[in-house]
């Protein structure tokens, strides 16, 4: 079989378990942090309700002129951005009061013939989501990640004991967490494609977590009375070239959506990206972290 080290007992990993504990925190803060600032310019249509427009130009366009020009038209605040290259933008109007979601797409579009009356255009993408739909969709987004989440605890705490459950959810909540506020931070919106790679990495990132949960209990059983720091260092280096050799793999498709995907899917390749790092990583170090810090309740058992 292929791996990437041959000596499976030689890394001290929960050694670094404090210094990843500090870099978790440290992402949670920026993130949540991130996700509050923004409040619901944070998140895509999808959730807010609004109208999308990507339009594509016959000259290069410019961003700021646009930006000033649609002021007059006393919408608040249209982030506007370029998309792909120089001639091709994309915008975001939020719902405004009096005007419907297709009223507003015909007013800016309108808007923007008269401001760049040189400069023709064609619509490629518009979408718009009323603010009920907004909310129900931004409903149903939660209340699936909230029930998959707990869906998994309470088949590892089944499968495994309270005190592993415990651990994997509190995983899955940083994974979720942490990719939600690093797309934040960085810029992409909070979406529903963002919301079906993050569920996507939960099932990832509990996957890598069982098969070192398994590993740890058979160890336990090899050798009962063993230190559990051991064991868990143990259990984490003989699955590890594993760990690696899927982690990578992931890794290296998601490189490739995000590199060569185009603009449409970024979202979601970032999503991916992030999620796989940090999915991989909180399978060591939160998750069987969480196990050394219940240590003499698992010697009991």
């Amino acid at each position: 079989m292929f791996s990437i080290y041959k000596d499976t007992l030689a890394i001290d990993y929960l050694k670094f378990k404090n210094y990843a504990f500090a870099v978790s925190l440290a992402l949670l803060v920026l993130g949540v942090g991130s996700l509050i600032i923004k409040g619901d310019k944070a998140l895509g249509v999808d959730f807010t309700g609004g109208s999308l427009h990507q339009l594509r130009f016959e000259h290069a366009v410019d961003i700021d002129k646009l930006r000033d020009g649609l002021k007059t038209l006393d919408l608040g605040s249209i982030p506007i951005q370029q998309f792909g290259d120089a001639h091709e933008v994309i915008m975001k109007a939020p719902l405004t009061e009096g005007i419907n979601s297709s009223e507003l797409g015909t007013l800016i579009n309108s808007s923007i013939r008269e401001i760049y009356s040189e400069n023709p255009f064609e619509v490629l993408r518009t979408e718009t989501v009323g603010p009920a739909i907004g909310r129900e969709l931004r409903m149903k987004a939660a209340t699936a990640a909230l029930f998959a989440v707990l869906a998994i605890a309470v088949y590892v705490a089944f499968r495994f004991e309270m005190v592993f459950a415990l651990g994997a959810l509190l995983a899955l909540f940083h994974d979720g967490i942490i990719t939600l506020g690093l797309c934040s931070l960085f810029g992409y919106e909070i979406s529903l494609t963002v919301i079906a790679a993050v569920l996507t990495i939960l099932g990832y990132s509990i996957n890598d977590t069982i098969v070192i949960f398994d590993r740890i209990r058979e160890e336990r059983k090899l050798h009962k009375g063993q230190n559990l720091y051991h064991i868990i260092n143990s259990s984490v280096n003989h699955t590890m070239n594993r760990t690696l050799i899927t982690s990578l793999t992931t890794l290296l498709v998601a490189l490739m959506l995000f590199l060569f995907g185009g603009e449409v899917i970024h979202d979601f390749s970032f999503a991916m990206l992030v999620g796989v790092i940090v999915g991989t990583y909180s399978s060591v170090y939160i998750a069987s972290g969480v196990l050394i810090l219940f240590q003499n309740r698992l010697a009991k058992g």
